[in-house]
């Protein structure tokens, strides 16, 4: 529920910035949708890491932030190139003029684009940041037909998300946290 509401928020700050950067300055989609896209993504890194994902006491915090930049990079690629596809070859329309068109296209994209880069932030950032094993665990106190505490336990150690993370805290530089 956290993830969608800051989601949402996130995207009218990123479609408004879409559209106020291609109606209003007549910028090119792909440039306004990188420019609205980080500044979206400031916001959402900040109230992810405040009220969607809780930290990860076996994982540094230059690792989650790493991750979290990494992802976005993805996304953003994503993105830049569903909004490309949305406006590429236009031709010209006859009842609706170029610009009103491309503007059009170019939500449409956003639309597309805002979906997928959705469901591949939430599976990275879930597999990868949030903390599962405790989530797990408070599941579990109350569920007898589940794994056992040494199940859960055993599955949680030979995770990938758990190796990375105690790699990261071996890793850390000296004088950070």
């Amino acid at each position: 529920m956290k993830f969608g509401v800051v989601g949402v928020i996130a995207f009218f700050i990123d479609w408004g910035i879409l559209n106020a950067l291609v109606w209003g300055l007549h910028m090119h989609n792909v440039l306004a949708g990188t420019i609205s896209f980080t500044i979206s993504l400031v916001f959402n890194y900040l109230a992810s890491m405040k009220y969607v994902f809780k930290h990860r006491e076996d994982m540094a915090r230059w690792m989650e932030i790493l991750i979290f930049v990494v992802a976005s990079v993805i996304g953003l690629f994503i993105n830049d190139l569903i909004l490309w596809i949305s406006t590429y070859g236009m031709n010209r329309d006859a009842y609706v003029s170029q610009s009103a068109q491309y503007v059009l296209r170019t939500n449409a994209g956003k639309l597309v684009a805002t979906a997928v880069v959705m469901v591949w932030n939430f599976v990275i950032r879930k597999w990868l940041l949030d903390d599962t094993h405790t989530n797990a665990m408070n599941r579990l106190k109350g569920e007898s037909n589940r794994l056992t505490q040494e199940e859960l336990d055993s599955k949680w150690e030979g995770s990938f998300s758990h190796r990375l993370g105690l790699w990261s805290l071996a890793h850390t530089p000296n004088g950070w946290k």
